[in-house]
């Protein structure tokens, strides 16, 4: 019985995952990625979690690192074994995915959202 509390323990649910998401910033301004609105879906089996993101052009420069940033961060929770990722166009982004946080920041960095 202790075997499977302990292996239930070791297993990510969603809410830990976005939190860990918090973490990864936008490489062109200090904002999440979670508050820019950049991650659309969580969904987590096992020690495997699929998000659906997306990015705030079809040919964003920083496509590559952020994804790189976002399988480091998650890859470092013990209870996560593997990330994939799925680079989702619909619906398209637009500033009214920021939220309320991001759009206090933007602000704050003089940038209008």
């Amino acid at each position: 019985m202790k075997e499977a509390t302990a292996a239930r323990q070791l297993e990510p649910v969603a809410a830990d995952v976005w939190t860990a998401l918090r973490d990864v910033l936008d490489p062109e301004l200090p904002i999440s990625i979670v508050d820019m609105g950049l991650v659309y879906d969580v969904r987590v089996s096992g020690q495997e979690v699929e998000l659906d993101i997306t990015f705030t052009a079809t040919a964003c420069p920083c496509a590559d690192f952020i994804m790189h940033d976002i399988r480091t961060r998650l890859l470092q929770e013990p209870s996560i074994d593997a990330v994939e990722i799925n680079i989702v166009w619909d619906p398209p982004w637009t500033n009214e995915r920021l939220t309320q946080q991001g759009r206090d920041l933007l602000r704050v960095y003089g940038v209008s959202a």
